[in-house]
């Protein structure tokens, strides 16, 4: 069967791509290695009722209402709003840093409009370099080098093996700061989790007479069996010119699941270790949904140097090999046969929202010029 159009990968990029480019009467065939379609944010129903997120802890949550109806036309939504605690100093310390996270730490009571005031001083007595050249630049400055070294210092080294002054300040763009008491980890206007799962919500998106989907399957061992009019590519970005600038970095994790005979084994969510400990941070998975079990189960997060390639390293380093590739990937969009999208595609860090709103906007884009 000819097909106009060949989607690699039947993750949230890749599988957007393929719905509205179906919606257009296009033939389209979705290519995957995984044997599952979803990426990364794939889960599944465990033994305990309990739904399990394959890859790690995935919250949706964004400010695009495009996006939000979008992904709310495939399946309802449970209306979770994410909150995340830190271990440190032996405590169970609310994160992000907001006016109670103060209270803990310092062993102050202030007033909301005195946070500002009091961060303000902690950074003044603080060393950093303006402009920010680093992860530690940019966080010091927003709230000094005690907060740093409790939350942030000891947790990067962990998640990335280097020193926070070896990563690029992009790293720390996604830290927020609250003055008040909100202890919500995103201030998004719709957040949430898809009410029947992930994995559901994606075979939704897939489920059209235009799109065909081969799981299990290498694109490089079948590429030449097509001639599409148009390849969406949402896999390694190296890989796709077989590493002629060098392998790019990523991170990758082990997750350790573990069933505890009890019914809640933490009080939120997440729980981040920054200090103590092996693993970054615990999920306890059945606060998502509010599912209800008498038993809980639970996930234990370990970094990786090599594995299943989850995170982009912000390295000066990686970056520059990333330019070489990205001036390769402009020459092959400006044909029209190919779109790049996504994290790994274009090596680049995005929510979950971002990757959707990426997806429509190159696909908007190639309409309007061909």
């Amino acid at each position: 069967m000819k097909y106009d159009v060949v989607v690699v990968g039947a993750g949230l990029a890749g599988s957007t791509a393929a719905r509205i480019l179906a919606e257009r009467a296009k033939k389209v065939v979705v290519v995957e290695k995984h044997r599952h379609s979803a990426g990364h944010c794939h889960d599944y129903r465990d033994e305990n009722g309990i739904t399990v997120h394959t890859y790690g802890p995935h919250i949706f949550h964004t400010n695009n209402k495009r996006v939000w109806d979008f992904v709310n036309k495939f399946s309802e939504f449970h209306y979770y709003q994410h909150r995340v605690l830190s271990y440190a100093g032996g405590k169970l310390i609310p994160f992000p840093i907001n006016r109670d996270t103060l209270a803990e730490v310092f062993g102050i009571q202030l007033a909301t409009y005195e946070v500002e005031d009091f961060l303000e001083k902690e950074v003044n007595k603080s060393k950093f370099n303006t402009p920010s050249r680093n992860f530690r630049d940019v966080v010091v400055s927003q709230v000094g080098e005690r907060l740093y070294e409790l939350f942030f210092k000891n947790y990067t080294m962990k998640q990335w093996e280097r020193d926070p002054e070896e990563l690029a300040p992009e790293v720390a763009s996604r830290i927020p700061v609250r003055t008040n008491r909100d202890d919500r980890y995103f201030a998004d206007r719709y957040q949430g989790i898809p009410k029947y799962g992930y994995t559901k919500l994606v075979e939704s998106i897939l489920d059209h007479p235009n799109i065909s989907i081969l799981l299990g399957t290498d694109y490089f061992e079948i590429k030449d069996l097509f001639k599409p009019d148009l390849t969406v590519y949402t896999g390694q970005l190296d890989r796709f010119f077989d590493y002629k600038y060098g392998e790019l970095e990523y991170r990758s994790l082990k997750l350790e699941l573990k069933t505890i005979d009890k019914e809640y084994y933490q009080p939120v969510a997440v729980v981040n270790y920054p200090n103590d400990y092996d693993w970054t941070r615990i999920t306890e998975y059945k606060y998502f949904l509010n599912e209800k079990s008498d038993k809980t189960t639970v996930c234990f997060e370990y970094p990786l140097a090599k594995g299943e390639p989850y995170y982009i390293v912000m390295t000066q380093e990686n970056m520059e090999k990333r330019d070489k590739y990205m001036k390769e990937v402009e020459k092959l969009e400006k044909s029209g046969e190919y779109l790049f999208v996504g994290r790994l595609a274009e090596y680049k860090y995005y929510n979950m929202d971002q990757v959707i709103e990426a997806s429509m906007r190159k696909l908007q884009n190639y309409s309007d010029n061909i």
